[in-house]
């Protein structure tokens, strides 16, 4: 039989895969170690392990105790996955920018999670750092592994994922591209390389409001370079002891939008489901291409799955919210969650006084005319009321066809909004559609106004 003993012993030896449609500009091969493979999706169950042995042979936590961290999210799925095998409580914090779904998932392991503020200091007592550092002093038998300084996090990656993309390249490899946050997957898998052939470029992915790029170029910590931004799993406010700058060869920084972009790009043309931190790896080799050749091999690490961010990036609201998607709204957007019955109409068999009387209890302007499930004609507010007034004891019971203007146009779900403009006007404030699922819905000019 073939088996592992736990879950645990499925860690590393992660596929390496080449890139094609998203580096087709690209003067050289492109491989990506798919860390996703790891069976808490992350790179970080690498050194997630690794800390929490090297903690028990030091006797820093026994039987029984508390594994305490402040996290993203990767690091902690992967202390609590061993936390689970080896009988261990967990309490993570993390900051109030992280994804819903790496919060869930820490808690389907049974973790206690503290979210904390994202804009405050890394020192202020509500920092995410010194909440983790204040429980491990209230808790007996407790032990905060601190990513960020916890050398066994760049050990691990020394020993396991250095040598693997060494083997996997067969020794080809003449640059390494990873994002940075701990520093301990760059600091680690760069020191093993660079001892095999020290002419290995190693580039670190920043991203703007994070203080690593200025701080290797110059050596300043310049805290005007800190501001919050949206990326997740790279850059830092602090200067992690994980972080090794000797080894690194050059950052790169890319905007919040340009990876977000770049990681839907890697779903959609290379099936690939990833994570931020691997949009933000991908876009920055991409600024970075001039500088390479057809001789070269680079290697791409991502960190985790896309299935953390599917609230975020993996959102068309989500980044239209945030200007990141250039595509245009479409007629379906606009509709999108709503139900048969709030398609709201009238009979033509109605009168023009119970029209109004709708209009007046949905408090809308317009109302399509139906003949059974077709749709024959449209009133306006304006018309109702108008035909109202010129007789209000008369005109109330006649037939709605008295009055009908023509139906409102029908247009496609797929129509973007732009195209809408022929068929909107003083006289015609809404168009329809029909739903993938065969049923009416109506589009005004105000439902317009409100998304745009």
């Amino acid at each position: 039989m073939q088996y592992q003993e736990n879950i645990l012993h499925t860690i590393g030896n992660t596929p390496m895969v080449k890139i094609n449609k998203v580096t087709v500009d690209v003067p050289a091969l492109v491989l990506m170690k798919v860390e996703t493979f790891n069976p808490g999706h992350s790179i970080k169950d690498r050194m997630a392990l690794k800390m929490l042995e090297d903690a028990e042979a030091a006797g820093k936590i026994k039987p029984g105790g508390t594994i305490i961290e402040c996290t993203s999210g990767n690091t902690g799925m992967g202390l609590a996955m061993a936390g689970c095998v080896k009988g261990y409580r967990s309490i993570f914090t993390t900051s109030d920018k992280q994804s819903k779904e790496k919060i869930d998932l820490l808690k389907a392991l049974g973790s206690e999670v503290i979210v904390c503020p994202t804009n405050v200091t890394p020192d202020d007592p509500r920092s995410y750092y010194s909440v983790a550092e204040r429980l491990s002093k209230e808790i007996p038998n407790s032990y905060w592994f601190n990513q960020y300084d916890n050398l066994s996090n760049s050990l691990a990656h020394y020993e396991s994922t250095g040598p693997e993309i060494w083997k996997q390249t067969d020794g080809k490899i003449t640059h390494m591209i990873v994002g940075v946050g701990t520093g301990g997957t760059i600091s680690g898998t760069g020191r093993y390389l660079k001892e095999q052939n020290p002419n290995i470029k190693v580039w670190g992915i920043d991203t703007y409001g994070s203080v690593f790029k200025k701080y290797h170029e110059t050596g300043e910590f310049d805290e005007k370079e800190i501001y919050p931004y949206i990326t997740e799993g790279i850059g830092e406010d602090i200067l992690p002891k994980n972080v090794d700058f000797g080894i690194i060869d050059h950052f790169e920084k890319v905007s919040d939008k340009d990876g977000a972009v770049m990681a839907r790009r890697l779903a959609r043309e290379e099936g690939l489901l990833l994570g931020y931190s691997a949009g933000s790896a991908m876009a920055g080799l991409l600024q970075m291409k001039d500088q390479l050749t057809p001789e070269d091999v680079v290697v791409v690490i991502i960190h985790d799955h896309g299935s953390r961010y599917v609230g975020k990036i993996y959102n068309d609201d989500w980044m239209r919210e945030r200007g990141f998607l250039d595509t245009e709204l479409r007629v379906m957007d606009l509709i999108k969650g709503r139900k048969a019955e709030d398609f709201i109409a009238v009979q033509k068999e109605h009168t023009v006084r119970q029209a109004f009387q709708i209009m007046k209890e949905k408090d809308i302007s317009q109302l399509p005319v139906m003949e059974g499930e077709e749709i024959i004609g449209g009133l306006t507010e304006s018309t109702v009321l108008s035909f109202l007034l010129d007789n209000p004891l008369n005109n109330g019971e006649k037939s709605i066809t008295e009055i009908m203007d023509d139906p409102f146009p029908v247009v496609q779900c797929e129509t973007p909004l732009s195209q809408l403009r022929p068929y909107l006007n003083k006289r015609i404030p809404a168009v329809v559609t029909k739903t993938q699922a065969g049923t009416w819905q109506i589009v005004t000019q105000y439902d317009i106004l409100q998304a745009v």
